[in-house]
């Protein structure tokens, strides 16, 4: 197997990642931390509708977050090919934590919906920071053939500490109000930097010493540049990003939508929210935990698009259900097939991008296919409070199913396109650290 860049050569399977010090403190610190998520991913919505009553609003404020992280993106590889990976994620962590902390301090005095849309920008545009960081972190900690399995058992543990979090979000919430659940993000962030300040990186985590000083450092927007170059030349990821272009368009508001259709459309309280993402956490974690056994079995092409094309069907339910089980049933079958798709999309990029590249590509990725996702966030929501959430989840839910149907007439389609050589004229290096690049191949598992 072709020696992935940072890693040390292997042979054979690698050993377990049970008994890797370094990516189970790793690992420890992203499930805590998630389970803070959880509880702003209840609160923050809550935050809105209880002093709005308006799904518009929510949807105004998420599509304000993701233009944010859009934003972000441009500069986000740049800024991770260039800095230590491991400082910048306990930064991200900490400023993160004194943003979020903000609101339940100010909320003690009154409902404040500006400072959200002061906040959440912020938090989201250091999020992206930290997101970027922690792609090209999996790859410093874990040998190629154990990408998949890595990136399977942080999103399952995460999806299984979404469970309990979103169920005590909800009671938190009920009893004491959404602002002491974002205080308990708020800690999660505190606690998550703390272990990381335990963690080692087995691969490069900062611009290596020879190439600081010698090769000039292009313009930020040049160094952006060379991952999208780097995607535009991969026939995979360069479909990849256009068909999720169209998805996150689609699916961005979906907590929006669902919190919407509960609170509004079947009179349900707070708890009622907080046990349907908590079921919904468990389709994460199924997901998470079966990804690498069905890309190894289906290959690539089949699990991701099988994975939309479920989304698509769950989606198109969701808005029509009448319960309180059947909608946290058709959420578990969504985010399952988030997990997925989202964790064999995030392996695959991992594999076939040099690291000195890896920071530039994911942000390129992700600014690219993300950019119109806030759009559709601000779109739908207004579309269900005119039209019903049931007619905008049936013709979201069937575009998704026809994202997945033309998936299936381009590369995406491919078995194991992380087998497949470098990409036609090799990427464009800028900056420090330049090298040739060296396409990672992994056995799944």
């Amino acid at each position: 197997m072709p020696q992935l860049t940072g890693d040390e050569p292997l042979s054979g399977r690698s050993r377990s990642l049970s008994r890797d010090r370094g990516f189970n403190v790793f690992w420890a610190a992203q499930t805590l931390s998630v389970v803070g998520d959880s509880f702003a991913l209840i609160a923050l919505p809550l935050l809105v509708l209880h002093a709005t009553g308006s799904v518009a609003q929510m949807g105004l404020l998420t599509g304000a977050a993701g233009a944010a992280a859009v934003g972000a993106g441009v500069f986000a590889g740049v800024v991770v090919d260039r800095l230590d990976r491991r400082k910048l994620l306990i930064a991200c962590d900490l400023a993160r934590l004194v943003l979020y902390a903000l609101i339940p301090l100010v909320w003690a005095f009154g409902p404040q919906i500006w400072l959200l849309y002061v906040v959440l920008p912020l938090a989201e545009t250091v999020g992206m920071l930290f997101s970027v960081t922690y792609v090209t972190a999996v790859r410093a900690l874990v040998p190629g053939d154990r990408i998949t399995e890595a990136n399977g058992r942080l999103n399952a543990t995460a999806a299984a500490a979404g469970v309990v979090g979103p169920l005590l979000a909800g009671v938190l919430a009920a009893w004491l109000g959404p602002a002491a659940a974002v205080a308990v993000d708020a800690a999660s962030f505190g606690v998550s930097a703390a272990c990381l300040s335990f963690v080692r990186f087995k691969g490069r985590t900062a611009p290596s010493d020879d190439a600081a000083p010698g090769p000039r450092r292009e313009s930020m927007g040049k160094e952006f540049a060379a991952g999208v170059s780097f995607l535009r030349r991969h026939p995979v990821l360069r479909s990849l990003t256009v068909l999720l272009s169209v998805f996150s368009f689609l699916t961005l508001g979906l907590n929006d939508l669902i919190i919407y259709h509960l609170k509004h459309d079947l009179g349900q309280g707070d708890g009622a929210v907080g046990t349907v993402f908590a079921v919904g956490a468990l389709g994460t974690v199924v997901g998470a935990l079966l990804v690498a056994r069905i890309r190894h079995r289906l290959g690539f092409g089949a699990t991701w698009t099988g994975g939309v094309a479920v989304c698509g069907l769950a989606l198109a339910a969701i808005g029509s259900a009448g319960s309180v089980a059947g909608i946290a049933a058709l959420t578990a079958a969504f985010l399952g097939c988030v997990s997925v798709s989202g964790t064999c999309s995030m392996s695959l990029r991992q594999e076939v991008t040099p690291d000195h590249l890896l920071g530039r590509v994911t942000s390129a990725f992700w600014t690219i296919h993300y950019s119109a996702a806030p759009i559709g966030a601000a779109v739908l929501t207004w579309a269900a409070q005119r039209y019903g959430t049931g007619s905008v989840c049936l013709v979201a839910g069937a575009c998704c199913l026809l994202t997945a149907a033309l998936a299936l007439f381009t590369p995406v389609r491919a078995r194991r396109p992380e087998q497949a050589g470098p990409v036609a004229g090799g990427p464009v290096l800028s900056g420090p650290g330049q090298e040739s690049a060296r396409s990672g191949s992994c056995r799944d598992d």
